[in-house]
């Protein structure tokens, strides 16, 4: 893929992947903006990352999957953090993960339903396997060294409520950013060095002689189609990839999520990300959201539940948030933390994490030269997109200004296949 001549860079989508692919490309050594032109093509009425890259939680760790990129990954969030102030700017922290099993106790629904009647959700909802592991990864295993003592400094946990407390990786491996500041930094950084921003939802890849020559989209105020030439595309639309190019055998997993400001803004929120597993009250069972502590001086702290498997919206703008699945996971979280209860729900949200579908595990990362030279695929990344972000970045970086990928081996990863 390496070329002399002038290359024109289209990265459809404007989430994380996208936006950091633009920001690692105008960083690159050879990157010149007069002979390097990069534009990033977002569907959404309302700029980037909104959807997983502006919803999701922002974990960043070492144990993630798969282990290959992730140890690129986790090494370029530390240095991005590092040169660009990510502390202040993106929320950048280590932070301490652990493992925390209790009972709920009894709260009011703030739900219309009536008592004991059954959530339509309940029947859809699935795993989003964070902590599973994925073949080439490295799975994050049980804690054995389990206590039903919290640390002493986790302030927003219940003792009384806990049976068994576990840390589950060192600190020094798990971190988190904001991802929706995270992504719209490297938007920022990148426009600084040429990067355009372009409003517009990508209708077709057009190739001729086996090479991609141009995107054609539709122009939001117009509805009129319009083109950018190419000389190299990046597929980096998530859960939407398919609608793209069909044979990739991507699909969309919808995960809610809400965000919860504590009451008290004296009392600071330790940073703790929590992975639980609930007894919920009146035998109704139990439940598994993430509880994660984010930086800042309303101390919000994050909460997400199972996902489901409502079909895919056309646009991230068509995203529909069930309610209810928001109402659970904020009873869930009121029921074990009596002092996020006497906070409130700040957003109530849902975005699609995109999933590789049959049995070889993604993310897909690479030239799709079997279906046209100059189109790169860098999309399938599950719920690890925002700690996976940078390696992939960087790799397609590579990859276009440099005709291969140098920093990490990725061939598990090719497009050849999954189409």
């Amino acid at each position: 893929m390496s070329q002399t001549a002038p290359r024109t860079v289209v990265i459809i989508g404007g989430g994380i992947v996208g936006c950091t692919t633009a920001y690692y490309i105008t960083r690159h050594p050879s990157f010149d903006s007069s002979t390097t032109k990069v534009t990033i093509l977002e569907a959404s009425a309302h700029g980037a990352a909104q959807g997983a890259s502006g919803k999701a939680g922002g974990l960043v760790a070492r144990w993630a999957y798969p282990q290959s990129l992730v140890d690129v990954s986790f090494e370029e969030h530390v240095r991005l953090a590092e040169l660009h102030g990510g502390a202040e700017r993106w929320g950048w922290r280590y932070v301490n993960c652990g493992s925390w099993e209790g009972r709920a106790e009894a709260v009011p629904e703030s739900s219309s339903r009536e008592a004991g009647e059954e959530h339509e959700y309940l029947n859809r909802r699935k795993s989003l396997e964070k902590t599973l592991g994925l073949e080439g990864g490295k799975p994050l295993k049980k804690p054995q060294n389990k206590t039903s003592k919290l640390p002493d400094d986790l302030n927003w946990m219940e003792e009384d409520l806990t049976d068994a407390y576990s840390l589950m990786a060192p600190p020094v491996d798990t971190a988190q950013v904001h991802p929706y500041q995270f992504t719209t930094s490297m938007l920022s950084l990148a426009q600084e060095r040429g990067a355009s921003f372009v409003r517009g939802h990508a209708t077709r890849i057009v190739t001729s002689n086996g090479r991609v020559t141009s995107v054609e989209y539709t122009d939001p105020p117009t509805q009129a189609a319009q083109q950018l030439s190419a000389t190299h595309v990046v597929l980096a639309t998530g859960a939407w990839a398919a609608s793209l190019l069909p044979s990739l055998p991507i699909t969309g997993t919808r995960a809610h999520s809400i965000t919860i400001l504590p009451l008290s803004k004296d009392l600071p929120i330790a940073p703790y990300v929590l992975f639980t597993e609930i007894t919920l009250p009146d035998g109704r069972g139990g439940a598994s959201p993430e509880i994660y502590a984010r930086p800042g001086p309303e101390g919000e702290v994050y909460a997400c539940g199972a996902g489901d498997d409502a079909p895919l919206p056309g646009c991230v703008d068509d995203v529909v948030v069930d309610e209810e699945a928001c109402e659970k996971v904020w009873m869930e979280v009121r029921g074990v933390s009596r002092v996020l209860r006497q906070g409130s729900v700040d957003r109530r949200q849902a975005c699609y994490l995109p999933t590789v579908l049959g049995r070889r595990a993604g993310p897909i990362i690479g030239e799709a030269e079997q279906v046209a030279r100059g189109l790169v695929a860098a999309t399938g990344h599950t719920c690890w997109g925002i700690c996976n972000a940078p390696g992939t970045a960087r790799a397609v970086a590579e990859l276009i200004m440099e005709g291969e990928i140098q920093c990490v081996n990725l061939k598990n990863m090719a497009p050849k296949l999954f189409l």
